[in-house]
């Protein structure tokens, strides 16, 4: 159970990366529905708004105009009977008469009785009991008994004026009049409460229309952002399929909107890039193909210039000295020059095997100590260099090959950085690190990032020198063969420095790229 648990919270975490993978990739989605989603929601929100506005006045409007009707006709029927002094009971009796066919509102009637006293007569209906003057604003009641001068324009002295007020968060609607020629003045107060509801429910309605909306607009967002969005991950696979090297990728177009016109031109682009690469391909075969030639035209030639010069060196050996001062200094000049050809077609010769891609490792284990001393030994160059390698460290790699590295990186720091080179070895658990250091002045900085092009040569005025340009190239895919690299530095105390990292066992490379495990030997 436990380990299920585990699994469980490892999918979750997966599953959860996922999502927020996929809200990166798709963040151009994502701001499509918030666009959609803000103009939904303000275009509903401003439609319900004005929707209930205009409800809320009408609703109003309609229910304070139909009240404040039947009570100008109830003061009309009923309290303009009354005699300029009437009594309280008198206006307590007009009063609910105004309000005995079912009237939603409360009646308050005010006069004076033939003694002056202040008499109030109140409808007393369930529906608002408790209804007196002080519920009546002052600035109202001073409206209603403030006597209007008549004018052409005003043809009664006495209005009827209204007003809504909040009473414990209930709406109410107040309005008064006096009765013209003299007599009570009457007040009456509605309940908005019913209105309130209906205004509520309006309002309820009016939010779950704009949810709804809302939900619809990001559904036709997610539904037009697929729509738009398709072509353009189409796009972004194409384009990694593109950048990957596979240059006949191409778009399927269809419709002449923008994004089939984008399309179109990635197709475009890609064909004219794949044209180029081809015809760069031919050309760079071409051009291999000719070094592989002329390589191979020059090796006959050159084996009979080399045995020649083999037969001018003996002379130039013998103790008679049998040559002419003269013709000794021309001969060397040959042989030297012979050589270097030589050197410089079998480099030629190796650079077009790396290039085709048919160089292959001849491996055997060896004894990286012995192989450099062997190395060193060849050429002579023992006074010249300090070699600091335990014996004892077996690799796996191709002797013939390192041979040539370490010839390169030793030779080359001989002749431009100056003796004593020191060649240290230190392993580590799968790998070898071999160090070639100079006393030189260094590599300068300019040229540090070309040392390992082919034909570079640091001193452009020296164009002719004993070497090629092509040595440390060779070295380099000598050891990108084995799996390994080659970098070049400069040391804190002076001196180039050039790193030769190489796998302990570079079988295991050779298993990997023919994909059987087997070891196998190249040839």
């Amino acid at each position: 159970m436990t380990e299920v648990r585990r699994g469980g919270l490892r999918g979750w975490s997966a599953a959860r990366g996922r999502v927020w993978s996929g809200l990166r990739f798709t963040s151009l989605r994502l701001r499509l529905v918030v666009v959609f989603g803000l103009v939904a929601l303000t275009a509903a929100v401003s439609a319900s708004g004005i929707a209930y506005w205009l409800n809320r006045e009408a609703v109003l409007t309609r229910a304070q105009d139909a009240a404040l009707d039947d009570f100008e006709r109830e003061m009309q029927s009923h309290a303009s009977t009354l005699p300029v002094r009437p009594t309280q009971e008198q206006l307590s009796v007009a009063a609910r008469q105004m309000t005995d066919d079912g009237r939603l509102f409360s009646v308050l009637l005010v006069a004076e009785d033939a003694d002056g006293r202040t008499v109030r007569g109140t409808s007393g209906t369930a529906a608002l009991d408790g209804f007196t003057l002080e519920d009546v604003p002052a600035s109202l009641r001073k409206a209603v008994n403030k006597e209007q001068p008549i004018t052409s324009g005003n043809k009664h002295a006495y209005h009827l004026y209204w007003q809504r007020v909040v009473d414990g968060d209930e709406p109410y609607l107040v309005g008064g009049a006096k009765v013209i020629g003299g007599g009570p003045t009457g007040y009456m107060l509605k309940s908005l409460e019913p209105e309130a509801k209906d205004l509520n429910s309006l309002a309820w309605s009016l939010g779950i229309a704009t949810g709804l909306a809302l939900v619809g607009a990001a559904l036709l967002a997610q539904a037009a952002a697929t729509t738009v969005l398709k072509p353009v991950h189409r796009l972004g696979i194409a384009a990694r399929r593109l950048g990957e090297g596979k240059l006949d990728t191409r778009l399927r177009v269809s419709g002449t909107d923008e994004l089939a016109d984008l399309s179109r031109t990635f197709n475009r682009a890609a064909e004219s890039l794949e044209k180029k690469v081809d015809d760069m391909s031919a050309r760079e075969e071409a051009s291999r193909r000719f070094v592989a030639d002329m390589s191979h035209e020059l090796r006959t030639p050159l084996t009979a210039i080399t045995a020649v010069t083999e037969v001018l060196e003996d002379e130039l050996d013998a103790e008679d000295g049998g040559l002419e001062p003269m013709i000794e200094q021309a001969v060397r000049l040959v042989v030297s020059e012979t050589h270097r050809l030589n050197n410089l077609v079998e480099n030629l010769m190796e650079v077009t095997r790396f290039d085709a891609g048919t160089a292959r490792l001849v491996l055997d284990d060896v004894d990286i100590a012995d192989q450099i001393t062997a190395c060193i030994d060849a050429r002579a160059w023992l006074d010249a260099v300090e070699l600091d390698a335990e014996r004892g460290i077996i690799v796996r790699l191709d002797p013939r090959r390192l041979d040539v590295i370490l010839a390169n990186l030793i030779g080359n720091a001989l002749k431009h950085g100056g003796s004593p080179v020191r060649v240290s070895v230190r392993t580590g658990d799968d790998d070898l690190v071999i160090e070639v250091q100079d006393n030189g002045p260094g590599i300068p900085e300019d040229v540090l990032p070309h040392v390992f092009d082919r034909f570079y040569k640091a001193s452009a005025s020296r164009p002719r020198s004993e070497g090629s340009g092509l040595g440390l190239s060779i070295a380099l895919e000598n050891a990108h063969i084995h799996g390994g690299d080659i970098t070049a530095a400069n040391a804190a105390k002076g001196g180039a420095v050039f790193t030769l990292r190489l796998p302990r066992d570079a079988s295991a490379l050779i298993a990997q790229e023919q994909g059987d495990g087997t070891e196998g030997n190249g040839g």
